[in-house]
């Protein structure tokens, strides 16, 4: 092979045979791999003259056998977030990994401490502001982010979706079938995933000619306090004809709150969520949700530190995550406008 030609993992996983991760796991001696396939790798990489790159000499090289999951707080009532965590998890096992769950909030103040014993991070839906999040990401060890993180300090991978892209989708297709004043429930921009939400839909009002409805809620909103803005804005705003809800399981939650108002979800107001789930799906009428994919996500969050511990790919590496929406009868008017 020419000197002059770079030998990667994948160079060497080639000439062997094995996937990258294999080979990662034979020269670093770890995960499950055969002594046979250990000296064959090995034997290989001695011939081809590999050696770590320069990217991946400064990351860490795996001790624990663990990486560390860090989430927001609202963890115990999010189906995304549990989505998230097995997708994470069953992609770790795949790695003979074990999964360490980080959450900020009051219980948090041990994890913003100290540097937790992990071999590296896989932060979801980071927030801008907080603690615990911004001790990790000074904490040196290799990390990736499900969507960029707002606050100082770049991970060393981000896996981020178009969600205004998919919003917009959303906002068309409510225009198509005669949505004239659209609302938008969204918590603030401390999040990547809300400030790209709320900023297609105040581009979309501006193209359309349309005065922007928005009301905030916290990111951790419960089912009640988001309940209490929805059924404001139904009395403020009596001539809204769509409300879309950010926040996961919201949409669901707030279909008490607008039969008690007199509207008819799929008649006169149309309803939508930023993030599908099953309580989108087995709502009476389903909701139209975009589909974000959580499991998915979270797999390709972890897969994406594994290449990082094992010099597969180098820092600042970006994946695009697919999402879709699904339109079911909540945004299917019954009658004409």
């Amino acid at each position: 092979m020419p000197q002059d030609r770079q030998v990667t993992i994948i160079t060497v996983a080639n000439r062997a045979g094995v996937s990258k991760t294999t080979a990662s796991d034979a020269l670093r001696g770890s995960g499950r791999v055969s002594e046979e396939t250990r000296r064959l790798v090995t034997d290989v990489a001695a011939e081809l003259g590999y050696v770590p790159n320069g990217s991946a000499r400064h990351l860490r090289r795996a001790r624990t056998g663990t990486i560390g999951l860090h989430l927001p707080e609202v963890l115990p009532r999010s189906d995304y977030y549990m989505s998230f965590v097995f997708g994470a998890v069953q992609a770790a096992a795949d790695h003979g990994y074990d999964v360490t769950l980080l959450t900020s909030g009051s219980g948090a103040g041990a994890t913003a401490e100290r540097r937790p014993r992990v071999d590296g991070l896989v932060l979801g839906d980071p927030l801008a502001a907080d603690p615990v999040v911004e001790k990790l990401m000074s904490s040196q060890l290799p990390t990736v982010t499900c969507e960029r993180y707002p606050g100082p300090g770049d991970p060393d991978g981000i896996v981020w979706s178009d969600h205004g892209a998919a919003l917009r989708e959303l906002l068309d297709h409510l225009a198509a079938v005669g949505t004239l004043r659209p609302a938008l429930i969204v918590p603030g921009d401390e999040s990547d995933w809300a400030a790209s939400v709320h900023r297609t839909y105040r581009q979309w009002c501006t193209e359309r000619g349309v005065v922007p409805l928005t009301r905030a809620v916290p990111f951790d909103a419960n089912a009640d306090a988001t309940s209490t803005v929805a059924r404001n804005l139904l009395t403020d705003e009596p001539g809204l004809d769509a409300l879309i809800a950010a926040p996961t399981s919201a949409a669901a939650t707030l279909l008490p709150v607008i039969r008690e108002a007199g509207r008819r979800v799929g008649d006169d107001l149309l309803l939508a969520s930023c993030v599908d789930g099953p309580a989108m799906r087995f709502a009476d009428p389903a909701i139209t949700a975009i589909d974000v994919q959580p499991r998915e996500a979270g797999a390709a969050c972890a897969e994406l530190l594994f290449e990082l511990l094992a010099g597969a790919v180098a820092p600042g590496v970006e994946r695009l995550h697919p999402i879709e929406l699904n339109i079911r009868e909540s945004t299917r008017r019954r009658n004409a406008p």
